[in-house]
């Protein structure tokens, strides 16, 4: 009862803030980790092990499975393929190329971990969480493009690295136990794959289909089919998770092919994420806190430290960097798109689910940086959000209609839903 107490005190005062944090250096995440770390072991011990680790893990993925479907739902592959160029270059030169820096990084400031540990590392933490710098995707006096480019590729990167993260997870795994062989392993690990996309993309083609069926037949009201989308992704993850497949995988695929054959239907989507989305993620951050950084915070050593700042203030910027080549933006522009790709609920559930099938001392590892990692990206991205979204948007205005920044894009919703203005102070 006191860590429902706990907890429902901290969404109330929340609650009674949320106007304020609006135009101050405070963002949800913040407020929810510093709870966490107030509230678990590392504090006052209410949120302690009483709370079954199955009960974080279930809440974590559950939220994961809701925000894959949700942001593959909201990026319109129609509009993508006509503005693809910033998108393409930081999906398809900056993730790899990132990923390469990361795991690079990891073996030389980690070499416990070994090659493939390292390579897992940089993996499961590729994946950007806009949410941690919600006034770079919502302030509409920033530069569409820019402002799209990180909206897309945060929508995108997730579901795109999941599938390398369950490949490598089994592989560190498979070698540390040795109980399967290679032949074996392999093929459970493509099967795992291969049925989480079918699934996935099944599910969303039929039940996008089915969804426009019963709209021109009338029988649809309009509460059910904001519940529709919900139902859907529970439907895609859980028919994975019965054949063996990966459900996590089968949402993305499914978000994706919904969209695609529900296009009028992505408004829905929106409506439910931008509330129930944003509580249970925020509860993500809260558990987080308390009971995967918080109590690990022991295991922390300079060399972790070190790795979390270097991936998020050289490996990703330098990334970028390569990948906007020839673009032309200003200095400012590439500093401000390499800054902000916070790492954050992906990495979160991708660090979980590797300590769930690798279960060494590697996946321990790995667990304390990213949560290292996360923790300093949550408050460092927090902080900076609003000021220097404020003066980049500022200095953007100034720029004349034919910049590289200002080439017109198409509009995709961000994840939580109603774009706001911030106030000005």
């Amino acid at each position: 009862m006191a860590v429902v107490l706990a907890i429902s005190v901290l969404l109330l005062g929340c609650a009674l803030i949320s106007g304020w944090t609006r135009g101050a250096w405070l963002t949800a995440p913040m407020v929810f980790v510093t709870g966490g770390l107030v509230l678990g072991p590392a504090g006052i011990g209410v949120l302690d092990g009483t709370v079954p680790g199955q009960v974080v893990r279930v809440l974590t993925e559950a939220t994961l499975v809701l925000v894959l479907f949700s942001d593959a739902v909201r990026i319109d592959l129609g509009a993508l393929r006509r503005d693809y160029h910033l998108p393409i270059r930081l999906l398809g030169v900056g993730l790899p190329l990132g990923a390469a820096l990361g795991a690079l990084l990891a073996f030389g400031l980690l070499p416990s971990l070994g090659a493939l540990g390292a390579v897992l590392l940089s993996a499961v933490l590729i994946p950007t969480d806009a949410a941690l710098g919600e006034s770079v995707v919502a302030d509409e006096r920033l530069p569409g493009r820019i402002r799209q480019g990180l909206n897309v590729e945060s929508g995108l990167n997730g579901g795109l690295v999941l599938p390398v993260v369950v490949v490598l997870s089994a592989m560190v795994g498979n070698l540390e136990d040795a109980a399967e062989s290679v032949p074996d392993w392999a093929l459970m690990t493509g099967q795992e794959v291969a049925l989480g996309l079918l699934m996935g993309v099944a599910a969303g083609a039929l039940g996008g289909r089915a969804l426009l069926l019963a709209d021109r037949a009338g029988w649809i009201n309009s509460t059910y089919r904001r519940l529709f989308p919900l139902a859907l992704a529970a439907v895609a993850y859980t028919s994975a998770e019965a054949v063996q497949g990966n459900g996590l995988l089968s949402a993305f695929a499914a978000g994706l092919l919904f969209g695609m054959a529900a296009r009028s239907d992505r408004e829905f989507v929106h409506q439910f994420t931008e509330h129930e989305g944003e509580l249970v993620s925020m509860l993500t951050f809260l558990l987080f806190g308390a009971l995967v950084i918080g109590p690990r915070l022991g295991d922390v050593d300079p060399q972790v430290v070190l790795y979390a700042l270097l991936n998020l203030v050289v490996v990703r910027p330098l990334a970028v960097a390569v990948a906007t080549l020839g673009i032309r933006f200003r200095l400012e522009t590439v500093l401000f798109l390499g800054w902000f790709g916070p790492r954050g609920l992906a990495s979160i559930v991708f660090a979980l689910m590797v300590v769930e099938q690798v279960g060494t001392a590697t996946s321990d590892r790995i667990l304390v940086a990213v949560g290292v990692t996360v923790l300093l990206s949550v408050y460092a991205h927090g902080i900076t959000d609003m000021p220097w979204t404020r003066a980049f948007a500022r200095r953007s205005q100034e720029l004349p209609s034919s910049a590289p920044e200002n080439t017109e894009v198409a509009e995709h919703p961000r994840r939580w839903h109603n774009p706001h203005r911030p106030r000005e102070r």
